[in-house]
């Protein structure tokens, strides 16, 4: 594990936090890459149910370390390979959006299933401010979650929004007044999802995300839905339907 992030463990829910406050948690390409590994080493682990991405301090990522940018490889697509591990754990995820989000830190949040964030956050998109173009697949990731126009106020317009301004167009799926409020959220969010079945939130989180990036394959997509029919979880849901009680599934 990096000294720049941290994880930790509830349960069947794995919080991961960016740990380098007073430079916002920006990241550099080895950074990005141990990051990475972590969350590719994460999705392995069948008995998680949830995870949760935030960071310390007043700003949650400012995204790549700018003072390094000469030394960058971008043939290799640190941010992008990142954000693709992190989109492409199996089991819903959240980004706890503990501050501000900059730059490419707005593609890690992106990549995430659910964003909550506070009313005093803010959000500013740099590039085109020193001449530089954006990863391609995070502003496709963005089109995707935001749709064009507001994407375009942030990556042309170079307008910074607030966490109201956030909220009303799509970036946050949750708002909050503050930091109990956060708390308060993401616990509610998780405990709501841990409670559900896993095979069927795993199923149709790789179809929807498919379906966001115009790769939809009905094939897969049905052989998710035999599974979860087939599987003991189904039979305890219409157990537990009839018995009037909550469901307890074991991802079966």
């Amino acid at each position: 594990m990096g000294s720049f992030f941290k994880v930790s463990r509830d349960g069947e829910v794995l919080t991961t936090t960016l740990a380098k406050p007073k430079q916002h948690n920006v990241l550099n390409p080895q950074e990005m890459g141990e990051l990475q590994a972590h969350f590719e080493e994460v999705a392995k682990d069948a008995s998680l149910r949830a995870a949760i991405l935030t960071g310390e301090g007043k700003s949650f990522c400012a995204g790549a370390d700018l003072g390094e940018l000469k030394d960058y490889d971008f043939g290799a697509n640190p941010l992008e390979n990142l954000t693709n591990a992190i989109e492409k754990l199996p089991f819903p995820t959240i980004c706890k959006l503990n501050g501000g989000v900059y730059g490419g830190g707005t593609d890690l949040a992106f990549s995430c299933d659910f964003r909550v964030g506070k009313r005093d956050m803010k959000c500013f998109i740099p590039p085109a401010k020193i001449g530089i173009h954006y990863h391609p697949i995070g502003l496709a990731r963005a089109v995707s979650r935001i749709g064009l126009g507001p994407a375009k106020r942030l990556f042309l317009a170079l307008e910074t929004m607030s966490g109201e301004e956030l909220k009303s167009v799509g970036f946050l799926d949750y708002l909050v007044k503050d930091d109990q409020g956060l708390e308060e959220r993401v616990a509610e969010l998780t405990a709501q999802m841990t409670g559900l079945a896993p095979l069927s939130l795993r199923g149709m989180k790789a179809t929807l995300n498919d379906i966001a990036d115009a790769a939809f394959n009905e094939e897969n997509a049905r052989q998710a839905q035999i599974l979860c029919l087939n599987s003991d979880d189904f039979e305890e849901g219409r157990k537990a339907l009839a018995e009037k009680r909550p469901p307890r599934f074991t991802g079966a």
